[in-house]
């Protein structure tokens, strides 16, 4: 079993603390499914991060909604590069897992599939 890098992102259309919450939710729960990740026990720690334009709510107490309230988590606000995609909420998950890097499904929903065409699991 090694360490694995699983990322995500997410668009929300509005900067409401139950838009964040609820989009870091399913961003979180879909990454998991994916991956086949059951046990918090193997999940190392996540990082989220958002746009400057998404400051209403912390995106990781979704993760603490879930469960994880032994998992280290960190909220971070992206670089404001211009032209990027607004409203996005990005997460890194690491975890244990015996997937190879090939195949991690990381998981890129709603306008953030733009981010990533490239991958299988922009659905």
């Amino acid at each position: 079993m090694g360490v694995r890098g699983i990322r995500g992102a997410i668009t929300v259309s509005e900067d409401t603390p139950d838009q964040i919450r609820g989009a870091a939710k399913e961003l979180m729960e879909e990454i998991l499914q994916r991956n086949g990740i059951t046990n918090f026990d193997d999940v190392i720690s996540a990082v989220f991060t958002t746009t400057q334009d998404l400051t209403a709510a912390f995106p990781a107490e979704a993760a603490r909604a879930l469960g994880m309230n032994f998992v280290p988590l960190l909220c971070a606000q992206e670089i404001p590069v211009p032209g990027s995609m607004a409203r996005c909420l990005r997460i890194l998950l690491h975890v244990n897992t015996e997937l190879s890097p090939r195949d991690i499904e990381h998981v890129y929903l709603r306008d953030a599939q733009r981010l990533r065409p490239d991958l299988k699991s922009a659905q």
